[in-house]
């Protein structure tokens, strides 16, 4: 690159100038930064001559993680590509490019950042940029991060366990004491420079550990300065890569993953991590969650510590759905209702009426073995676990509010109260409009007014109501797919010999083939949607501008699980309290459209439809997932080493193999979060009708764990370390979801399952003044559940080929293998079907043919619908108090953690109490001296006045 090249570039005009700025993806970021935010700036004159990074080749030590002097170590690396050999145009964009980089570079070490730039081993263009902050630079800005550092050592005694005595126990089961030992804990305070002696700083070089160095490097490096016009600076390391002025932006890897390090004192913790907690063999163990806060810092360590208590909470709802199922499945041959379905004198001789426009007529015994599954979810011990469900979930939130207390004080984020967040990049770039800080006083620009913000947020909530409608839309559109389809199956199904699929002869009906079709199909769309949203909704946040990075992740997060919610459980909604509730009757069906008639469920109800859609939707999402987050970064890695698999033999640095894998994401832990947000949702709001969803939930979990473990760990350059508190936004999300858990399990098991109505008949029905049995009991509950309607009442639209009985009827009941063999000696003396059908059955509380209120809602149906809102009502509020109690009388900080902390607090404001006094004491020392010579220069003063 000559200097003639370079001059060309400064007399371009303003054109040119915008032009280019617009190539770099530069064009509106000219802001003046506010310099408190960085106390070591200095400003460099506009056109002056600016220092170069220092150059060196690389020393041969592979493992080396500092600078060729082996005395300052890699705190951050910067790469950038050499694009000398352009066409013309292209050399302008570089000019352009240098110059910021050299400036950017210039006002780094201006700051106090030393920098030393190695070229590549493997590609000769490409130029790793080396980052150390020296001593006083870190003590600098661990005062403006405020981080908590070391001021002694925690002399209150932690109370023994009353496990202690069978630990012996549960040591295998926690990572190795002499791989990962525990470290010393001490009492912590916010960091001042000024106070430096009562800061327990045995070794300067370990005082700042590597995540809190590489956290203080990149708050530099996106506040430091690139260019200069008049005075408007631009800043950030963002927009540099934004713009390609940089091609990757990382913190080091303390070693491989595998491998140890060769270099001496260098600690190893990610080999450790990989050895105790990524690798599969580990899958058994404890998370080692103290050696993840270290490495990755307190917001990687918080969602694992998350992610591990949830699943650790889940083997109790999996113990006990698991136990709900085998319940249901040993009793499914002795539920009275079922046995009626499968008895060829009561089942085998109720005629179905058909349920579409061009359906034959069926036999109710034919759905034996579904009603046999429906046992299996349909019992009391479901409901035992719904109950179960409302209580565990308000216990893992209370519980886990807990943990997350003596994670807060063990992590040094009690009371982390950020300070005032600086704005984003992409704010302050777009600020144009002034106006009067409503807290300071100070005026502070701006990008919009008020009447602009007020339309940023209205399109942007418009978009999302637009998406939120297109979701629905689809699954009206999955709907009419259901009721078209059920058409053909029923036709097909019904006229079709299935001797090919013998095996699964029994599983294949019409309403099972819609069923696993359809949510087949909710997958797929789910999936495609998904794609799309993300995208819609980056875009949404984006263009809204919040102020700072937490307001964007919580105005993302917000949007992105309403899309979720609305994506992942409307086809659940539909099915648990829509599908079959709107049919009307044989005679006078409801159309939708004016074309489909609605689907009507299985003469068992929606639940089992309902368990199908949850199994496969959980089970899909989970394999995908899993195939995803292994696959994709793998192979991208596999074929990038492919690529340059010509320079393998050669010793390649540190920052070189990191360079070689996948960058982090810019949205973090967002999708991670997310994935088993939406999972927590499967599990709570629908676990009455599939009692195994935390079954297949724990095991996802118990994968999911190590999947994440083993992708950062050996996949992915090392995330930059972020402070947290919590969960974040999360943490309402999951209340929310929990609140709503109870009403949804509630109407599930009121308006989806058959328990209502078989407990009012068992109940009411069953005996005087409804029934003839004695005493109360089931038997029967199948006819006093079924209508009857005449056939020669059908709708002229419904006469297509429902007024005979099909050919192939009498022999689906002679060669139906779905009953047991109990029934099989009965069933085939009972094969004559009278030619003289005149009435069929359906599934509904109405008057019969030929009653004065013919195909009216009778007194059963009124006395269900009453005891369904009771049941409702009682749930909810016997539910809902018992959360509230348990919410009450929990409390959220432990009192061992409160002792801590005030022990913790007493400490600091010792310690500022005697800096402060020591102050004042030299103050008033100095004070006093000054007065005491002014008073003896007086008196001298005047004794010579009066010796005149």
């Amino acid at each position: 690159m000559s200097e003639n090249d370079i001059l060309e570039m400064d007399s371009l005009s303003d054109t040119e100038e915008q032009r280019g700025d617009a190539e770099l993806g530069m064009i509106d970021e000219e802001v003046v930064y506010p310099e408190e935010f960085l106390p070591t700036y200095h400003s460099i004159r506009e056109g002056a001559k600016v220092d170069k990074a220092q150059q060196a080749e690389f020393n041969g030590r592979p493992d080396s993680l500092f600078f060729n002097d082996g005395v300052r170590r890699i705190d951050f690396i910067l790469v950038y590509e050499d694009e000398d050999k352009k066409d013309f145009e292209k050399r302008h964009t570089f000019a352009r490019r240098l110059r910021r980089r050299e400036y950017f570079e210039a006002s780094l070490m201006k700051m106090g950042v030393e920098l030393e730039a190695t070229p590549s081993v493997v590609d000769d263009k490409l130029t790793f940029l080396k980052i150390h902050m020296p001593w006083d630079v870190l003590c600098t800005y661990a005062e403006v991060l405020h981080i908590k550092l070391p001021i002694q050592v925690n002399d209150l005694s932690s109370r023994p366990s009353p496990w202690r005595y069978l630990s012996w126990i549960a040591k295998p089961f926690y990572p190795s004491e002499d791989l990962i030992r525990k470290e010393t804990e001490f009492f912590t305070a916010p960091f001042e420079k000024d106070r430096l002696e009562y800061f327990y700083v045995k070794d300067r070089d370990i005082f700042f550990t590597p995540s809190m160095r590489s956290r203080m490097a990149y708050y530099i490096l996106s506040r430091a300065p690139y260019e200069i016009r008049g005075s408007i600076k631009k800043f950030g390391m963002n927009k540099l890569l934004d713009g390609g002025v940089y091609k990757a932006a990382y913190p080091l890897h303390d070693c491989r993953f595998n491998v140890r390090s060769s270099e001496e004192g260098c600690p190893n913790e990610r080999y450790l991590l990989y050895e105790e907690w990524a690798h599969p063999k580990s899958f058994y163990k404890m998370q080692p969650l103290d050696l993840i806060r270290k490495y990755y810092g307190e917001k990687i360590g918080i969602y694992f510590a998350w992610l591990g208590f949830y699943t650790i909470m889940l083997t109790l709802a999996a113990a006990v759905g698991l136990g709900c199922f085998i319940y249901g499945y040993t009793t499914k041959d002795t539920s009275t209702w079922s046995n009626e379905v499968c008895d060829p004198n009561i089942g085998g001789k109720l005629v179905m009426c058909p349920q579409c426009d061009s359906c034959n007529y069926w036999p109710l015994i034919s759905t034996c073995d579904t009603s046999k599954k429906l046992c299996i979810f349909d019992n009391f011990g479901t409901l035992v676990f719904a109950v179960f469900m409302a209580v565990w979930v308000t216990l893992f939130l209370e519980f886990w509010k807990r943990y997350q207390a003596e994670l807060e004080y063990e992590w040094d984020t009690v009371e982390f109260l950020e300070q005032e967040e600086p704005p984003r990049p992409e704010y302050e770039a777009k600020c144009v409009y002034e106006r009067k800080n409503p807290v300071t006083g100070v005026k502070e620009k701006v990008p919009y007014t008020a009447w602009g913000r007020c339309v940023r947020v209205s399109i942007g909530m418009g978009t999302v109501l637009f998406w939120i409608m297109l979701i629905l839309a689809s699954i009206v559109a999955i709907t009419v797919y259901r009721l078209a389809v059920f058409i053909t199956f029923s036709t097909k199904l019904r006229n079709t010999d299935l001797k090919d699929l013998e095996p699964l002869k029994e599983y294949v009906t019409p309403q099972m083939a819609t069923s696993v079709t359809a949510s087949i199909i909710s997958f797929v769309v789910i999936m495609i949607l998904n794609v799309l949203y993300e995208r819609v909704a980056i875009w949404i946040t984006d263009f809204e501008l919040p102020r700072t990075k937490t307001d964007y992740e919580n105005s993302l997060t917000l949007k992105m699980f309403l899309f979720q919610f609305v994506n992942y459980y409307s086809s659940c909604f539909y099915i648990a309290f829509a599908k079959g509730k709107a049919v009307g009757y044989p005679g006078k069906p409801v159309y939708l459209l004016g074309e489909y008639r609605n689907e009507e469920c299985d003469p068992g109800g929606c639940l089992i439809e309902l368990t199908t859609q949850l199994a496969i939707i959980m089970g899909g999402k989970a394999i995908w997932n899993n195939i995803q987050e292994v696959l994709l970064p793998w192979v991208k890695n596999l074929i990038f080493r492919h690529c340059n698999s010509a320079a393998s033999e050669k010793v390649i640095p540190r920052w070189e193999q990191d360079y070689q894998l996948q960058p982090s994401s810019k949205l973090g832990l967002f999708y991670e979060y997310l994935e088993m947000v939406i999972q927590f949702g499967f599990v709570t709001l629908f676990v009455a009708s599939f009692p195994l969803a935390p079954v297949l939930a724990l095991i996802n979990n118990l994968a999911e764990i190590r999947i994440d473990a083993w992708k950062i760990t050996t996949q992915f350059r090392r995330i930059v370390p972020e402070k947290a508190q919590d969960i974040g936004a999360w943490q309402p999300i999951l209340q929310g979801i929990a609140i709503l858990a109870v009403a949804t399990n509630a109407m599930i098991i009121a308006f989806t399952s058959d328990m209502i109505p078989r407990l009012v008949y068992y109940w009411s029905f069953s005996v005087y003044p409804y029934g003839d049995h004695p005493d109360n009991t089931m038997e029967g509950y199948i006819n006093s559940s079924l209508s009857v309607f005449n056939i020669s009442d059908f709708h002229s639209r419904s006469l297509v080929n429902n007024t005979s009985i099909p050919s192939n009827f009498s022999s689906s009941l002679v060669n139906n293998t779905s009953i047991s063999s109990n029934f099989s000696s009965s069933l085939v003396n009972n094969t004559s079907i009278p030619s003289n059908l005149s009435t069929c059955r359906y599934r509904d509380f109405r008057f019969p043919p030929g009653h004065p209120r013919q195909y009216e809602h009778n007194v059963y149906y009124w006395h269900v619908n009453a005891a369904k809102m009771a049941f409702i009502i009682v749930v909810e509020h016997i539910v809902y108090f018992t959360k509230f109690i348990l919410s009450y009388m929990i409390p959220d900080v432990p009192y061992a953690v409160k002792e801590q902390i005030k022990r913790e607090k007493y400490l600091t404001q010792v310690i500022l109490h005697e800096t402060n006094l020591k102050l004042v004491t030299r103050r008033l020392k100095n004070g006093d001296d000054e007065i005491l010579s002014n008073e003896e220069a007086k008196v001298t003063k005047e004794e010579m006045e009066l010796d005149f």
